[in-house]
């Protein structure tokens, strides 16, 4: 997370992004992320980057750290600010202890099957949708026995999804009715990734196609997060769905 009112996206390079988020020889990260004031009072500007170098529209933990960043940075009201990112703009404000930040979603639609795109044993169902960047969600058996590199790559850059491919993310019924846990692969970090918001409102439309009741809770590989029970189903769009989850400040400095 980059303060932008020190520094902006022009003055990065491809190779700055990708050594600072390297493991081992930079700080370590899937992304970076700028953070800085927006035109109006309460409005805060998101700019992501993937830990490639590459542009992306949107990122929704990223948009929950850029909510609880902002507040420390005093560029915005903690209980209602508008958050402007490529892809949207969104309503977003911080939980009262400010390390839980929640993201009032564009409306979008239940995830569609993609023509051509064959399903591998385990897997029960693939769907396409798009949260700000899109998202195959793909129903399997038991997350646990997905080998979710290989698979992830091959779905990714599918010809099936167009050009630019899609995120990935692998999701199976957990116990309980209400509970699914869920594994990611994220295309511009090319790996695993341990948590995705936008992958969770996407993998709730999904969800929404078999037998889970909302409020869904998903289980990550290291954290909780759970949806607003307020999502609801009009004429195939779902408009008032908000993402919570953790935005923790765990260390801050300068980078030169």
């Amino acid at each position: 997370m980059v303060d932008g009112r020190h520094t902006t996206p022009t003055e990065w390079s491809v190779d700055d992004i990708r050594a600072v988020c390297a493991r081992g020889t930079g700080v370590g990260a899937d992304g970076l992320v700028f953070v800085g004031p927006g035109a109006e009072p309460d409005v805060v500007r998101m700019i992501y980057f993937n830990s490639d170098g590459s542009r992306a529209a949107m990122c929704g933990n990223a948009a929950l750290c850029s909510t609880c960043l902002a507040v420390r940075l005093g560029l915005a009201n903690p209980q209602h600010m508008t958050l402007e990112t490529d892809a949207a703009t969104y309503e977003s404000r911080c939980t009262p202890d400010g390390e839980r930040a929640e993201l009032h979603l564009a409306p979008v639609h239940t995830p569609l099957p993609v023509p051509g795109l064959a399903i591998a044993p385990g897997e029960r169902q693939l769907a396409l949708g798009t949260v700000g960047v899109p998202h195959l969600v793909v129903v399997v058996d038991d997350v646990e026995l997905v080998d979710v590199v290989n698979r992830g790559r091959l779905l990714r850059s599918d010809p099936a999804l167009g050009p630019a491919g899609a995120n990935v993310n692998f999701i199976s019924p957990a116990a309980r009715a209400s509970e699914w846990r869920m594994r990611t692969y994220e295309r511009g970090v090319e790996d695993e990734t341990l948590a995705c918001g936008r992958r969770r409102s996407r993998g709730l439309r999904a969800c929404r196609l078999g037998p889970g009741q909302a409020p869904i809770t998903f289980w990550s590989r290291k954290r909780q997060a759970a949806r607003d029970p307020r999502a609801k189903d009009r004429s195939g769009l779902y408009d008032d769905v908000w993402l919570g989850g953790e935005a923790r400040l765990v260390v801050r400095g300068v980078i030169n």
